[in-house]
């Protein structure tokens, strides 16, 4: 049978290429997700600063338990700020057999005036054993303003061990003496910063939480047992909470940004793996059970010379599986590729360093192939059961004849899941955040499977109810188009599901991405009261705060340090937004939109949360919120406010100073300040002069923050409308597959139409006809689709009633749709139609 399987592959080609290019586009999407997966997965970091550690030992991590289902799950979630390790811990790792040395590594963020442009860190000179550094020109430092130089910060410089130069650290500007030029052993260039070296004492002074170290590096004794120097290691950190990182997982605590780029990868490839596995799914279906379907001839002709019910599955299940082994030679070279250009754009986006490599393929192109093939085969089998169950002697009349719509389980079922959709609106409707979105695009594929399921009785009834429109518009052509969509109404099942997926997905889940941006801009510009900003790269101490209080026409200033926390869902944990300020006049600078309680009441021991956040995690005005500071730092705080504005401000406020000692800088981040009414020029004067008083900080419009903002959003949902655009450009291929298949199907009904005296103009008319019935149908059901999902989820995460839509999306979408139905119906058709009528009546079906 697979010789005949081959055979047929050869004499079909139309409807064997849609086949292979919905196999061989989904295997190349498919691909992509999963590569990203696996590249995530294998990904550690690099590990340079800690080269030569036996293990290094920190907190970077923070897991949380959570009952589900009566069962303890645990939730991992990275830190934030770098948490940290008591100092005392490394005398504890010192006394550990075999390790020879404990070295405790703090991480100052620094920038040296010189190489502004140079990434850099700041660490004692103790640490520069762990690489370890070679000192190739001068002498380490040995005293508070001396500073030894990675060779990366003086390139281009002309700068040396002798000469002074500026390091701006803790928001000040300091002169040290080049004492000396230090390069790491191996590649220079393995990590993204340069390293800058004070003595151990004068960092411990810069360090925001000198009584603890960023990580600590051990150094193994010569000839020690590393299993058993790891086992002591692992019994001592376990005890304080802290975890040894070992051999590649180094890097995860040398670069924190190579944890946060493996889960990016991780969770960004595997929900978007799923959300294409389950369109691929609906496509592969749809596109395989067609092309069975317009063989019914071939096959009851197969049934009637002897051909058994077995053999004829064979001989299907074969040609499906050479088409999905032909699609997979073609769609996993194409996924590797596109995966690449999607690491590149990662990269120069900032969503993964510089160091994210690509990695693996073989073990995600079997599971790519394993899982289309399966899908496809499946789908021939089912299609092909019923031409095959029937006796033979009856197969060609079965196959003249088009079946009903369908059985009364594929009603029920279909039902149930209209049910199942309309209730998660309603969920939808009663939740907030994650959750919503969560439920959103589950509604949204069981509204898609429904209508997939539905299809021939929507078909049926739009038939009998557009049928007098069609009469109207179209006259004698519109009868037949209408006697048509009543007749093969199961017929058009793929397509009528291909286009209310290209609609619906489009109109739904791009919008969706527009309105959360929307938001974000709309809260962040209209809750700034101040018209004016301090910012600074570098960070900016909390005295600024205070002098610019005191300028003249000044009416309030307020200090913003941004951060994140972590709070508990019902999930375990998630990390979210906060910012902590200062709120003695912070009313006047911020509009958060407060719905009760004061921000004035916010202290060390208090909190303010947004609505949504406060409903998520089951906090009201009053009560105690448990959270965890960026650092990892459990804290028990009362929540003093509930405020709306959570997408321009983050969900948790904080007093600064409960973020101190706990933030990676300990600085503001920026200073709002808002003048008088009347003040001129003096006291825009005053405010730049206190600007320039310190290193980096410029006087900025709070408009411009907005302006920046936007544009953060714009690059941080870029790779979310890639991927959406990928699956609608998918879903658009399915809808074009499916009519051009549904199109070249019909050669001998409009073959014989013409021969009873049908003009070529009347069947042009007609087709016209059938499918404004049918993209009529689609855009109504696929437009009602992303209506409901999209205004359920942004009141839900929003609390907008009416979702945001530009009217040119809605234009390029329906009419991207309507064009892409006329061009991939009429150009078949106009072919069979220049097909003599004689000789097309006696062309296979």
């Amino acid at each position: 049978m697979l010789t005949l399987a081959a055979q047929m592959l050869r004499h079909r080609k139309g409807s064997f290429v849609a086949t292979f290019v919905a196999l061989a586009a989904g295997v190349a999407v498919l691909m992509a997700c999963a590569l990203l997966v696996e590249s995530g997965w294998r990904y550690q970091g690099q590990s340079q600063r800690y080269a030569k550690t036996v293990a290094v030992v920190a907190d970077r991590d923070l897991t949380v338990s959570a009952e589900m289902f009566g069962e303890t799950e645990y939730t991992t979630v990275a830190l934030p700020e770098r948490g940290s390790v008591p100092a005392s811990l490394a005398d504890r790792l010192a006394a550990v057999p075999g390790v020879d040395r404990a070295v405790g590594d703090r991480l100052l963020a620094v920038t040296a005036a010189s190489a502004p442009d140079v990434p850099a860190t700041g660490h004692g000179w103790a640490s520069a054993a762990l690489a370890p550094y070679r000192t190739v020109d001068g002498s380490p430092p040995r005293s508070g303003g001396e500073i030894a130089v990675d060779a990366r910060l003086l390139a281009g410089t002309g700068l040396g061990p002798g000469d002074s130069t500026e390091i701006i650290t803790g928001g000040a500007s300091r002169t040290y003496r080049i004492s000396g030029v230090v390069e790491a052993e191996g590649d220079p260039d393995a990590t993204s910063s340069a390293a800058l070296f004070f003595t151990d004492a004068h960092a411990a002074r810069l360090d925001p939480r000198p009584e603890r170290f960023d990580a600590i590096g051990l150094l193994a004794a010569p000839g020690a047992d590393r299993d058993a120097l790891l086992a002591g290691v692992r019994e001592v950190t376990d005890e304080a909470g802290a975890t040894a990182y070992t051999g590649d997982d180094r890097g995860l605590a040398e670069q924190p940004e190579a944890r946060a780029a493996r889960d990016f990868t991780l969770q960004a490839g595997g929900a978007f793996g799923g959300y294409a596995a389950m369109i691929i799914g609906f496509v592969v279906a749809g596109t395989v059970g067609l092309s069975v379907r317009h063989r019914r001839r071939d096959l009851a002709l197969l049934r009637a010379v002897a051909a058994t019910p077995g053999q004829v599955r064979r001989m299907l299940l074969g040609e499906v599986g050479l088409l999905a082994a032909l699609a997979a030679v073609v769609g996993v070279p194409l996924g590797l590729v596109a995966t690449g250009r999607i690491r590149d754009e990662l990269v120069a986006r900032g969503f993964v360093p510089d160091g994210f490599t690509v990695q693996g393929g073989p073990l995600s192109g079997a599971a790519v192939t394993v899982a289309v093939a399966a899908v496809a085969l499946t789908s021939a089998w089912i299609a092909a059961l019923r031409t095959t169950r029937i006796r033979p002697t009856e197969a060609l009349g079965e196959a003249a004849v088009e079946t009903g719509p369908g059985s009364t389980a594929r009603v029920v079922t279909g039902l149930v899941f209209l049910a199942g959709a309309v209730s998660l609106t309603g969920f939808t409707g009663v939740t907030d955040g994650q959750t919503a979105l969560n439920a959103a695009v589950g509604m949204l594929y069981t509204f898609v499977l429904a209508i997939a399921l539905l299809a021939p009785w929507i078909n049926q009834a739009a038939a009998r109810f557009l049928g007098p429109v069609l009469r109207g518009v179209w006259g004698n052509s519109g009868y037949l188009a209408a006697a048509n969509l009543r007749a093969n109404a199961r017929g058009m099942v793929a397509v009528l599901t291909a286009l209310v997926l290209s609609v619906g997905f489009g109109g739904s889940v791009w919008f969706l991405q527009d309105n959360l941006q929307r938001q974000t801009v709309v809260q962040s510009r209209d809750g700034t009261l101040a018209q004016h900003a301090l910012v600074a790269g570098t960070g900016l101490p909390a005295s600024v705060t205070a002098e610019a209080r005191r300028i003249p026409g000044v009416v309030a200033a307020t200090g913003v340090r941004r951060t994140s926390v972590v709070v508990p869902n019902d999930l375990g944990a998630q990390a979210v937004v906060a910012q902590g300020i200062d709120p003695r006049g912070a009313e006047r600078t911020l509009d958060l939109t407060v719905r009760s309680g004061s921000l004035t009441g916010l202290t060390k021991g208090t909190v303010a949360v947004s609505t949504a956040q406060a409903d998520a995690a089951g906090w009201e005005l009053g009560t105690v919120a448990r959270l965890w500071l960026g650092d990892g730092t459990p804290v028990t705080l009362k929540v003093v406010a509930l405020y709306e504005r959570g997408w321009g401000f983050g969900d948790v406020i904080l007093h600064t100073r409960t973020l101190t000692g706990h933030t990676v800088t300990g600085l503001d981040d920026r200073v709002l300040v808002r003048t008088a009414p009347d003040a001129g020029a003096d006291t825009r004067e005053a405010l730049t002069d206190l600007a320039g008083r310190h290193p980096a900080t410029s006087v900025v419009a709070t408009g411009t923050l907005t302006g920046e903002l936007a544009q953060d959003l714009a690059v941080s949902g870029w790779l979310n409308k890639l991927l959406i655009a990928v699956l609608v450009g998918y879903a658009a291929l399915a809808a074009a597959n499916t009519l051009i298949m549904a199109a070249l199907a019909r050669t001998r009904e409009l073959s014989l139409l013409r021969l009873v005296g049908v003009t070529r103009g009347q069947v042009k008319r007609m087709v016209h006809a059938e499918q404004a019935g049918l993209l009529g149908v689609a855009l109504l059901i696929g437009g009602t689709i992303a209506a409901v999902t999209l205004t359920s989820v942004v009141n839900a995460v929003a609390g907008q009633r009416i979702p945001y839509v530009p009217a040119g999306g809605w234009i390029a979408i329906t009419g991207g749709t309507v064009a892409l139905a006329l061009v991939a119906t009429m150009l078949p058709v106009g072919r069979l139609l220049r097909t003599p009528p004689v000789q097309g009546i006696g062309i296979r079906e």
